[in-house]
Protein backbone atom coordinates (compact mmCIF):
# COMPACT_ATOMS: atom_id res chain seq x y z
CA UNK A 1 0.00 0.00 0.00
CA UNK A 2 1.18 3.53 -0.73
CA UNK A 3 2.43 5.53 2.26
CA UNK A 4 -0.04 7.46 4.37
CA UNK A 5 1.22 10.62 6.07
CA UNK A 6 0.26 14.24 6.73
CA UNK A 7 0.08 15.93 3.34
CA UNK A 8 -1.16 12.86 1.46
CA UNK A 9 -3.91 13.74 -1.04
CA UNK A 10 -6.94 11.47 -0.77
CA UNK A 11 -10.34 11.13 -2.38
CA UNK A 12 -13.75 10.54 -0.75
CA UNK A 13 -16.65 9.61 -2.98
CA UNK A 14 -19.00 12.09 -1.27
CA UNK A 15 -16.59 14.88 -0.28
CA UNK A 16 -14.15 14.85 -3.19
CA UNK A 17 -10.42 15.49 -2.87
CA UNK A 18 -8.83 16.36 0.44
CA UNK A 19 -5.50 16.44 2.26
CA UNK A 20 -4.57 14.48 5.37
CA UNK A 21 -3.61 16.88 8.14
CA UNK A 22 -3.02 14.24 10.83
CA UNK A 23 -2.67 10.47 10.89
CA UNK A 24 -2.44 7.67 13.44
CA UNK A 25 -1.04 4.54 11.84
CA UNK A 26 -1.77 2.53 14.97
CA UNK A 27 -5.53 3.13 15.11
CA UNK A 28 -6.25 4.25 11.54
CA UNK A 29 -7.79 7.58 12.56
CA UNK A 30 -6.98 10.48 10.25
CA UNK A 31 -7.98 14.13 9.94
CA UNK A 32 -8.83 15.38 6.44
CA UNK A 33 -9.40 18.88 5.10
CA UNK A 34 -11.60 18.81 2.00
CA UNK A 35 -11.47 21.66 -0.50
CA UNK A 36 -11.66 25.09 1.07
CA UNK A 37 -13.41 23.92 4.25
CA UNK A 38 -12.06 25.57 7.38
CA UNK A 39 -12.65 22.55 9.62
CA UNK A 40 -11.12 19.11 9.29
CA UNK A 41 -13.11 15.89 9.26
CA UNK A 42 -12.01 12.93 11.36
CA UNK A 43 -12.33 9.59 9.59
CA UNK A 44 -11.13 6.07 10.22
CA UNK A 45 -9.31 4.27 7.44
CA UNK A 46 -10.87 0.98 8.50
CA UNK A 47 -14.18 2.14 6.98
CA UNK A 48 -12.60 1.89 3.49
CA UNK A 49 -14.18 5.19 2.44
CA UNK A 50 -10.94 6.92 1.45
CA UNK A 51 -8.82 6.36 -1.63
CA UNK A 52 -5.51 7.73 -2.82
CA UNK A 53 -5.76 10.57 -5.30
CA UNK A 54 -5.15 8.18 -8.21
CA UNK A 55 -8.07 5.99 -7.17
CA UNK A 56 -6.10 3.26 -5.40
CA UNK A 57 -8.15 2.07 -2.40
CA UNK A 58 -6.72 2.45 1.10
CA UNK A 59 -7.23 -1.00 2.64
CA UNK A 60 -6.12 -0.28 6.18
CA UNK A 61 -7.67 -3.44 7.60
CA UNK A 62 -6.21 -5.78 5.00
CA UNK A 63 -2.88 -4.06 4.28
CA UNK A 64 -2.03 -1.95 7.29
CA UNK A 65 1.11 0.22 7.06
CA UNK A 66 4.09 -0.30 9.35
CA UNK A 67 3.38 1.12 12.78
CA UNK A 68 7.09 1.29 13.60
CA UNK A 69 10.11 2.11 11.42
CA UNK A 70 12.35 -0.74 12.58
CA UNK A 71 12.02 -2.99 9.51
CA UNK A 72 12.82 -0.07 7.19
CA UNK A 73 15.81 0.86 9.34
CA UNK A 74 17.06 -2.73 9.32
CA UNK A 75 16.92 -2.78 5.52
CA UNK A 76 18.81 0.54 5.38
CA UNK A 77 21.53 -0.63 7.76
CA UNK A 78 21.97 -3.82 5.73
CA UNK A 79 22.52 -1.73 2.60
CA UNK A 80 25.04 0.51 4.36
CA UNK A 81 26.91 -2.55 5.62
CA UNK A 82 27.27 -3.65 1.99
CA UNK A 83 28.76 -0.24 1.20
CA UNK A 84 31.46 -0.64 3.86
CA UNK A 85 29.76 1.07 6.80
CA UNK A 86 29.94 -2.05 8.96
CA UNK A 87 30.37 -0.13 12.21
CA UNK A 88 26.77 1.05 12.06
CA UNK A 89 24.50 -0.58 14.64
CA UNK A 90 20.77 -0.56 15.32
CA UNK A 91 19.54 -0.94 18.87
CA UNK A 92 15.84 -1.55 19.53
CA UNK A 93 13.94 -1.82 22.79
CA UNK A 94 10.38 -1.24 24.10
CA UNK A 95 9.03 1.86 25.74
CA UNK A 96 7.81 1.37 29.35
CA UNK A 97 4.19 1.21 28.14
CA UNK A 98 5.02 -1.73 25.87
CA UNK A 99 2.93 -0.21 23.07
CA UNK A 100 5.84 1.15 21.03
CA UNK A 101 9.50 0.45 20.41
CA UNK A 102 12.41 2.84 20.46
CA UNK A 103 15.28 2.76 17.97
CA UNK A 104 18.81 4.09 18.16
CA UNK A 105 21.47 4.08 15.45
CA UNK A 106 25.05 4.40 16.66
CA UNK A 107 28.56 4.02 15.28
CA UNK A 108 32.06 3.24 16.40
CA UNK A 109 32.62 0.72 19.18
CA UNK A 110 29.96 -1.97 19.37
CA UNK A 111 28.75 -1.57 22.94
CA UNK A 112 25.01 -1.96 23.45
CA UNK A 113 25.06 -0.32 26.90
CA UNK A 114 27.38 2.69 26.49
CA UNK A 115 26.18 3.94 23.12
CA UNK A 116 27.04 7.37 21.65
CA UNK A 117 23.99 9.51 20.97
CA UNK A 118 23.70 11.87 18.00
CA UNK A 119 20.78 14.19 17.32
CA UNK A 120 18.46 12.65 14.74
CA UNK A 121 19.83 9.13 15.16
CA UNK A 122 17.12 7.90 17.51
CA UNK A 123 13.34 7.85 17.71
CA UNK A 124 10.27 5.86 18.64
CA UNK A 125 7.26 4.22 17.08
CA UNK A 126 5.14 6.58 19.19
CA UNK A 127 6.32 9.42 16.93
CA UNK A 128 6.40 7.39 13.73
CA UNK A 129 2.69 6.57 13.78
CA UNK A 130 1.87 10.28 13.42
CA UNK A 131 4.44 11.03 10.70
CA UNK A 132 6.24 8.03 9.15
CA UNK A 133 9.61 9.66 8.44
CA UNK A 134 12.99 9.56 10.18
CA UNK A 135 13.62 13.31 10.07
CA UNK A 136 16.55 13.23 7.64
CA UNK A 137 14.71 14.95 4.80
CA UNK A 138 13.28 11.58 3.76
CA UNK A 139 9.78 11.04 2.43
CA UNK A 140 7.16 8.56 3.66
CA UNK A 141 7.70 5.20 2.00
CA UNK A 142 11.34 5.84 1.04
CA UNK A 143 13.14 2.56 0.36
CA UNK A 144 16.39 1.40 1.97
CA UNK A 145 18.66 3.03 -0.62
CA UNK A 146 16.78 6.33 -0.39
CA UNK A 147 16.93 6.30 3.41
CA UNK A 148 20.68 5.64 3.32
CA UNK A 149 21.14 8.54 0.90
CA UNK A 150 19.08 10.87 3.10
CA UNK A 151 21.08 9.94 6.21
CA UNK A 152 24.35 10.50 4.35
CA UNK A 153 23.22 13.95 3.23
CA UNK A 154 21.78 14.87 6.64
CA UNK A 155 24.80 13.86 8.71
CA UNK A 156 27.82 12.90 6.57
CA UNK A 157 30.20 13.40 9.50
CA UNK A 158 28.26 11.01 11.68
CA UNK A 159 27.94 8.34 9.01
CA UNK A 160 31.66 8.58 8.24
CA UNK A 161 32.32 7.22 11.73
CA UNK A 162 30.64 3.95 10.66
CA UNK A 163 33.27 3.21 8.01
CA UNK A 164 35.23 0.10 8.90
CA UNK A 165 34.96 -3.64 9.31
CA UNK A 166 32.94 -5.60 11.85
CA UNK A 167 32.54 -8.94 10.14
CA UNK A 168 30.94 -10.81 13.05
CA UNK A 169 28.17 -8.28 13.54
CA UNK A 170 27.62 -7.78 9.81
CA UNK A 171 27.13 -11.52 9.30
CA UNK A 172 24.77 -11.70 12.30
CA UNK A 173 22.79 -8.69 11.11
CA UNK A 174 22.43 -10.08 7.59
CA UNK A 175 21.20 -13.40 8.98
CA UNK A 176 18.61 -11.64 11.15
CA UNK A 177 17.44 -9.41 8.28
CA UNK A 178 17.11 -12.36 5.91
CA UNK A 179 14.94 -14.15 8.46
CA UNK A 180 12.74 -11.22 9.54
CA UNK A 181 12.27 -8.68 6.76
CA UNK A 182 9.93 -7.23 5.67
CA UNK A 183 7.33 -8.19 8.28
CA UNK A 184 9.26 -8.48 11.55
CA UNK A 185 11.81 -6.66 13.69
CA UNK A 186 14.13 -7.70 16.48
CA UNK A 187 14.31 -6.21 19.93
CA UNK A 188 17.12 -6.33 22.48
CA UNK A 189 14.67 -6.28 25.36
CA UNK A 190 15.67 -8.28 28.40
CA UNK A 191 12.64 -8.07 30.67
CA UNK A 192 13.06 -10.83 33.25
CA UNK A 193 15.57 -12.74 31.13
CA UNK A 194 19.01 -13.59 32.40
CA UNK A 195 21.38 -11.37 30.37
CA UNK A 196 23.93 -14.18 30.23
CA UNK A 197 21.38 -16.71 28.96
CA UNK A 198 18.49 -14.71 27.47
CA UNK A 199 17.15 -17.41 25.14
CA UNK A 200 16.18 -16.64 21.53
CA UNK A 201 16.20 -13.10 20.20
CA UNK A 202 12.79 -11.38 20.74
CA UNK A 203 10.91 -10.85 17.46
CA UNK A 204 7.83 -8.68 16.83
CA UNK A 205 5.61 -7.88 13.86
CA UNK A 206 5.84 -4.33 12.49
CA UNK A 207 2.21 -4.10 11.38
CA UNK A 208 -1.25 -5.49 12.07
CA UNK A 209 -2.53 -8.71 10.46
CA UNK A 210 0.89 -10.35 10.44
CA UNK A 211 1.01 -13.87 11.95
CA UNK A 212 3.26 -14.53 14.90
CA UNK A 213 6.83 -15.21 13.91
CA UNK A 214 7.32 -18.95 13.34
CA UNK A 215 10.82 -19.00 11.88
CA UNK A 216 14.00 -20.37 13.44
CA UNK A 217 15.25 -19.03 16.75
CA UNK A 218 17.75 -16.25 16.22
CA UNK A 219 20.87 -15.57 18.31
CA UNK A 220 21.66 -12.36 20.12
CA UNK A 221 24.40 -10.07 18.76
CA UNK A 222 28.01 -11.28 18.84
CA UNK A 223 29.73 -10.63 22.14
CA UNK A 224 26.47 -10.30 24.07
CA UNK A 225 27.43 -12.60 26.95
CA UNK A 226 30.85 -11.02 27.46
CA UNK A 227 29.26 -7.57 27.67
CA UNK A 228 27.03 -8.55 30.58
CA UNK A 229 29.71 -9.67 33.01
CA UNK A 230 28.78 -6.84 35.39
CA UNK A 231 26.78 -6.43 38.56
CA UNK A 232 23.06 -7.17 38.59
CA UNK A 233 22.23 -3.52 39.29
CA UNK A 234 23.99 -2.53 36.06
CA UNK A 235 22.07 -5.18 34.16
CA UNK A 236 18.73 -3.86 35.32
CA UNK A 237 19.40 -0.20 34.59
CA UNK A 238 21.30 -0.45 31.33
CA UNK A 239 18.35 -0.50 28.94
CA UNK A 240 15.99 1.91 30.69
Amino acid sequence: MKPIAPGTVVFHRYRGYGVLTAVNLLTGWVSVRFGSESKVLDLNLSSDELEHSDGEPIRFRLAAPDRTPHARLMAMVRELHKAGYEKLYLHSWPRPSGMHYRWHLFTGTRNWIYRPWREGWYGSGSDYIFNPVMGWGDTPGANAEELASCLAKCDPEGLAQALGRDEDHTLWFKTVCDALLPNYMYSLELGDRDPLAPGPLPVHAVRHNVPEYAGPDLPWPPGWNQMWRHSRSTRKKAFI
